[in-house]
């Protein structure tokens, strides 16, 4: 029982241990293994830093792997084999299709050399590296498609179609990515041997609501490969378009840290001085310029203009902080379904563990005299349904805090539509111009009665008409008038709306 808690500790300290060091990864943009509109490919059809071939197809706007037609297939792979360990893949891709079940799918490629056409989702059997297959073709019939897998190979596995790998995978999740009415989002992450895929389902346009597809650790791929993407059609065909490919480099913090000390003390004081030089000669300047033109005007502005009230600096505020709460909230959700996910991992090694002391003992150690460890003990379980549950309730707790700040913001939107003071401040400037507006016009029609008569006076005799000249004039000018009030009182609350909104 000592051995199984003390396992269980070290586990769960590796767990926190890393954890804490993913928050510190440094990321850089490799822009030439991305790409992304506009101007994704150039006049002559290229895409910069890649190539393609088959049926695929570049525009300026997006990249089409597959048409929707039949028995087709097409690659895009790197030009530039990667030079880091640890890499981040954003991939944004549509797949599109008339009926309710597709063909083939998609897939993300990184492999020791460039594929070349082939049967695995338009790719070449048997290659050394990693794929990451969405498959929309249910194969094996068991109802289970549209499917994410990863399978690595070493060159001597050939995928099984019948099946659709499912023996041959080393991860998967079962999620829906075709006919979305947004582009679908995949975050693929491998770092320090570790792959991890994230999903957004493409329901919403936003870019920060992934969800935890699989991870799978002790993942080891190639160094120096490229990157691809192919797809394929059989007698279904879907469209199969990638619209962004976002590729960032991953650093430990331990090697940045050594990378950030090169730069000494001699460096910072240079550009500290001629960060000084240059505020000295700018205010020279200004002096020079205020000795030669004394009269010019100087920069005075209304406080208005630099400094917004109390009462919008308080919303500002509270919308901050509801999105800031917002943001803490995903990230928790994020992180508790990767600490439960490794719990359950944790718990089935210990149970092996277990077994394998009870059945015989370690392999290659003859336990003499010790008790066979027991499995996973009742308190260790109770441990971890009460941290469940504490997290439980603090995320209760931040959706309670979410809820008053809410249910406050609302109040506060309240008390300043009662208030006429307010509202005043609000409305100045729309009200102050209807009026100026109606006074105008009002001027404007009594000039023009006045022009009216003193013509009809001055008039010996007129053709007849059905309508006079005067009742005429006087029913266009209010009728522009109710036109102009009618778009200043518009415009007035758009500007309302959107002020508190």
């Amino acid at each position: 029982m000592e051995l199984n808690y003390k396992i269980s500790r070290l586990i769960n300290f590796f767990i926190v241990l890393q954890i804490s060091f993913s928050q510190n990864v440094y990321k850089r943009f490799e822009y030439k293994f991305s790409f992304k509109p506009p101007y994704l490919a150039q006049k002559d059809g290229s895409v910069p830093f890649w190539q393609y071939s088959g049926n695929a197809i570049a525009n300026e706007e997006m990249l089409r792997v597959t048409p929707s037609l039949k028995s087709q297939s097409g690659q895009v792979w790197t030009k530039n084999s990667v030079n880091f360990d640890w890499w981040e893949v954003e991939m944004i891709f549509r797949v599109t299709g008339r009926g309710r079940i597709g063909a083939d799918g998609l897939a993300f490629w990184y492999t020791e050399e460039r594929g070349t056409p082939g049967p695995v989702f338009g790719s070449n059997d048997m290659w050394k590296g990693l794929g990451i297959f969405f498959d929309s073709f249910d194969n094996d019939n068991k109802h289970n498609n549209p499917y994410i897998m990863a399978m690595v190979n070493d060159g001597t596995k050939v995928y099984d179609h019948k099946k659709d790998g499912s023996s041959q995978q080393i991860a998967g999740c079962l999620r829906d990515f075709r006919n979305k009415p947004f582009p679908v989002r995949a975050k693929i992450e491998y770092y320090k041997n570790a792959l991890t895929v994230y999903f957004q389902s493409g329901m919403t346009n936003n870019e920060k609501e992934y969800e935890l597809c699989f991870r799978s650790e002790n993942v080891i791929l190639p160094k120096g490969g490229y990157f691809g993407i192919t797809a394929a059609t059989g007698g279904l065909a879907d469209d199969h378009d990638v619209l962004k490919f976002l590729t960032n480099s991953l650093t430990p913090p331990e090697v940045m840290d050594k990378a950030n000390q090169r730069i000494n003390q001699l460096e910072q004081e240079k550009l500290a001085k001629e960060y000084e030089r240059y505020q000295e000669n700018f205010q020279k300047q200004k002096d020079e310029y205020r000795k030669e033109n004394p009269n010019a005007p100087k920069e005075e502005t209304e406080d208005g203009e630099w400094f917004e009230s109390d009462q919008q600096r308080e919303l500002n505020q509270i919308f901050l902080g509801q999105s800031q709460i917002f943001d803490h909230i995903r990230d928790m959700h994020r992180k508790l379904d990767e600490i439960v996910g490794r719990q359950e991992r944790s718990m089935v090694l210990l149970s092996q563990t277990a077994t394998a002391a009870t059945g015989g003992g370690l392999q290659g150690v003859q336990p003499v005299g010790i008790p066979a460890p027991e499995g996973i003990r009742r308190n260790e379980v109770d441990q971890l349904l009460v941290n469940q549950r504490e997290v439980m309730n603090i995320v209760r707790d931040l959706k309670a805090y979410v809820n008053e700040v809410h249910s406050r913001t609302g109040t506060i939107i309240q008390n300043q539509s009662k208030q006429p003071a307010g509202q005043a401040q609000v409305q100045t400037f729309g009200y102050d111009h209807v009026m100026n507006s109606i006074n105008d016009i009002k001027e404007g029609i009594h000039v023009v009665k006045r022009d009216v008569s003193s013509t009809a006076q001055k008039m010996n005799h007129s053709c007849p008409q059905c309508l006079s000249m005067t009742f005429f004039l006087i029913f266009g000018v209010v009728q522009t008038l109710l036109f102009v009030v009618y778009f200043v009182y518009r415009d007035n609350k758009e500007s309302q709306a959107k002020k508190f909104y």
